[in-house]
């Protein structure tokens, strides 16, 4: 995977009609990469991306023989498949996971996974490092610590990037998305904590960019790798404001998720329960420690944030 090589690189994306996984490939295909998508229906997944120059594969994330056959002959495994809506993590994920590393094994292919901040408890004090200990707060955290276990202990090539909440490209199960309404004017926005907590950040373009530019020093990595990546730390108040001069609303009506609401609404459906279950990370800082992927790039892919608010709500068919 060394961009001097003049060797094709080819990619298997599961879940790339997500918010990660088309976002990397589109960043991969940039780069020059040939890539794949194993999709159960690869006629719809055409039509909702067709400006992606993806080979689309049929074939189901949670079955082995898919998943071996579409990873022939790859060298890269972009592992960005979740199950939907925040449900049945540990009967999908799990599975789903040792598809992909199966795959990888017999291909030799290194497995990029993108991670997320449920592996951690809050810590007020300071950015949180990849060397930290993993104390998940909620059942998807203890899924995510036991999928990085299983990765570690797999003897594959690895590389995690671990990224604050998502925000940018396509999907819609990120908190952005409950903020702001898709498709409709902003009248209004609905943020979901305090205005003094920070919370951490990642516009997954940067993020795809930074993952991309490590896959390319793949020489320097080791068996198993982990990073990082933080786009911005905003107090609550701070993203307030720059979305009202985003805007240009300096008025802009803020309303708060009606948590009570949710809490009874929990009593009866799956969904308000997982997102009760993350409220946590609205509550207290669960902040990235990014130095070390600063360290190893040089220089971190870092769009001002106003712009990457503007083109993100630009995606969501919200005129700013």
């Amino acid at each position: 995977m060394n961009t001097s090589n003049n060797t094709t690189k080819t990619a298997l994306i599961l879940g790339a009609t997500g918010s990660f996984g088309s976002v990397m490939a589109a960043e991969l295909l940039a780069r020059g990469w040939q890539v794949r998508a194993l999709q159960r229906n690869p006629d719809a997944a055409r039509a909702e991306l067709p400006l992606l120059d993806v080979t689309w594969l049929a074939g189901d994330a949670m079955n082995a023989d898919d998943v071996a056959h579409a990873a022939a002959g790859v060298q890269l495994i972009v592992h960005a498949v979740n199950p939907p809506k925040y449900q049945r993590w540990r009967e999908l994920a799990l599975p789903m996971l040792n598809n992909s590393i199966a795959a990888a094994r017999a291909q030799n292919a290194r497995i990029l996974l993108p991670g997320v901040v449920y592996n951690f408890a809050p810590d007020n004090a300071t950015a949180i490092p990849e060397d930290a200990a993993q104390q998940p707060l909620t059942q998807k955290g203890q899924v995510r610590v036991e999928m990085e276990a299983l990765l570690q202990a797999s003897g594959v090539r690895i590389l995690i990037l671990r990224a604050g909440d998502y925000f940018g490209g396509r999907g819609t199960n990120a908190w952005f998305h409950y903020i702001f309404k898709a498709g409709k004017p902003l009248t209004s926005m609905l943020y979901p904590g305090h205005d003094d907590i920070v919370h951490d950040w990642a516009y997954l373009p940067d993020m795809a960019s930074a993952a991309a530019q490590i896959l390319e020093r793949e020489s320097e990595l080791q068996t198993f790798e982990r990073f990082h990546f933080s786009s911005y730390q905003l107090s609550g108040q701070q993203f307030i404001d720059t979305v009202r001069k985003v805007s240009q609303k300096p008025k802009l009506p803020i309303k708060r998720l009606p948590w009570l609401l949710i809490r009874i609404a929990a009593l009866f459906a799956s969904l308000p329960r997982e997102l009760l279950e993350m409220r946590y990370l609205w509550q207290k800082p669960v902040l990235l420690d990014d130095r070390r992927l600063q360290k190893f790039l040089g220089h971190v892919p870092a769009t001002p944030i106003e712009a990457a608010l503007k083109t993100s709500l630009a995606e969501m068919g919200i005129d700013v």
